[in-house]
């Protein structure tokens, strides 16, 4: 969708809005000319968590919802207004798994520009053993690297944390990554691209 086609109207009163440049600005923006309001549309943020057993297994959730219906993924999802990534991830990981955890450092922000995202991916350490399917997860279940199911991952930028966090772990180091999705590619070949 264009961004001019992102608004008709006004949010604060409801009357018409005008896609231009503002004074002061160098990018257009929906302005209402009756109350003087700029709106600004920004990438959303989301907070997501590898949660890990004491076992070192993490938790992954089979998705109950669009889009990606029945792919796997770890917990992540929009953050909330007045929330940090850090409490935005456990209240995601609380609502997909049901399961309480301790968030720990940051380990990998990944921009999505073609879908106006940015992920902040934080490492987890579940408090307990509890977790279960929810509204918005058909089923969860820890897993070993070794399980985990590729080629049924929901989207790139948990492959790619899912990635990060397996090697940091490997190597025995917290690291922290970044990295730019700018190009929409099905799961299939990421696969490829990271095993060349």
């Amino acid at each position: 969708m264009s961004p001019a086609n992102l608004m008709k109207f006004c949010s604060a009163c409801g009357h018409p809005v005008e896609f231009r440049i503002p004074p002061g600005d160098h990018l257009p923006r929906h302005i209402c000319e009756h109350c003087g309001t700029i709106h600004y549309h920004n990438p959303r943020i989301i907070a997501g968590c590898v949660p890990e057993a004491a076992d070192g297994r993490i938790l992954m959730c089979r998705r109950a919802i669009e889009p990606r219906l029945g792919f796997w993924t770890f917990p992540a999802g929009f953050l909330e207004l007045a929330e940090t990534s850090a409490q935005g991830a456990a209240r995601e990981t609380l609502e997909e798994s049901q399961a309480e955890v301790e968030i720990d450092d940051l380990f990998a922000v990944i921009a999505v520009p073609y879908v106006s995202q940015v992920y902040m991916l934080h490492r987890g350490r579940m408090k307990g053993e509890h977790h279960g399917a929810t509204s918005e997860s058909s089923e969860t279940r820890l897993m070993h690297e070794a399980d985990i199911p590729w080629e049924e991952i929901a989207f790139p930028t948990i492959y790619h944390g899912l990635k990060f966090f397996f090697e940091d772990r490997a190597r025995g180091v917290r690291g922290f990554h970044e990295m730019d999705l700018t190009v929409r590619l099905p799961i299939k070949e990421h696969i490829k691209l990271s095993s060349v």
